[in-house]
């Protein structure tokens, strides 16, 4: 059956391939985009696919456009999917703590505005699915990623304690949780330590930072996106799932043995 859904951050990465690959499979996708230029090459590649997507800019950290949003789209809206997000890299002992408020504000403050009047008009109607993009950073760590990690540690617990909360209301609330792939995202995050980093003034080493960097950014560890899309593409409009969705399903058991392993850490 066909559904409305709206997808943030649809400008680029998986949001965009997803929007795109919904609109095929037949759904009305309202899709979001953080800045004018993503707005149009959007369109564009709609366009160029054949597909029909209703398009709007939307800065998540701007109140005036996140509520344009909802009061334009929310009462027509099956489906919500929070998609939008951004990452800092380095020392958490050393980076400026505005950036890390940044990636709060972004990843879980504004995110947890634009959805709640969504959440309370599903109430209302007794129907309707939030599904966030989380990580598999959501409930493991990762050296120099710590602002990105901290705050999709806290999106797991609002959107568990949410599912927890909504139960009976008939409002389905759920994750995906993506691995390590190849969109640009990681490559950019590790862009913004540039800014700040300076071997000469900070304490950190760089080598370690840097070798992480690598890792992150290079083609080594980072996977094909497409896979990741289709996973989205099945599962955001499916009537019944898991509560949390991770792809590639092989980062479960690396998770699982992560968590355990904490317990046995002395210090």
């Amino acid at each position: 059956m066909s559904k409305t859904i709206l997808m943030t951050g649809a400008g680029s990465g998986f949001g965009k391939g997803t929007v795109l690959g919904l609109a095929k499979k037949g759904h009305k996708v309202i899709a979001t985009c953080e800045n004018w230029p993503q707005v149009t090459e959007l369109k564009a590649a709609a366009e160029q696919e054949g597909v029909e997507i209703e398009v709007a800019k939307m800065d998540l950290l701007n109140k005036e456009e996140r509520e344009f949003v909802f009061e334009k789209y929310g009462d027509e809206i099956d489906i919500l999917a929070p998609n939008a997000a951004t990452g800092e890299t380095g020392p958490i002992a050393e980076i400026p703590v505005d950036r890390v408020r940044r990636v709060f504000e972004v990843n879980v403050f504004c995110t947890l505005e634009f959805i709640q009047p969504f959440a309370r008009h599903f109430v209302k109607k007794g129907k309707g699915k939030i599904i966030f993009t989380s990580s598999i950073a959501g409930f493991s760590t990762f050296p120099f990623l710590a602002p990105y990690c901290a705050s999709k540690h806290a999106l797991e617990a609002i959107v568990q304690l949410m599912r927890e909360e909504m139960e009976g209301t008939g409002v389905q609330i759920a994750t995906i949780n993506p691995g390590p792939f190849r969109t640009g995202f990681n490559d950019r995050m590790y862009d913004t330590l540039d800014q700040w980093y300076d071997p000469d003034r900070n304490f950190t080493p760089e080598k370690p930072v840097r070798d992480t960097q690598q890792l992150f950014a290079g083609e080594d560890l980072q996977l094909d996106p497409q896979g990741m899309i289709d996973f989205m593409i099945e599962t955001i409009p499916q009537d019944h799932h898991k509560f949390r969705n991770v792809y590639p399903q092989r980062f479960i058991e690396d998770v699982k043995k992560y968590q355990e392993s904490l317990w046995d850490i002395q210090v």
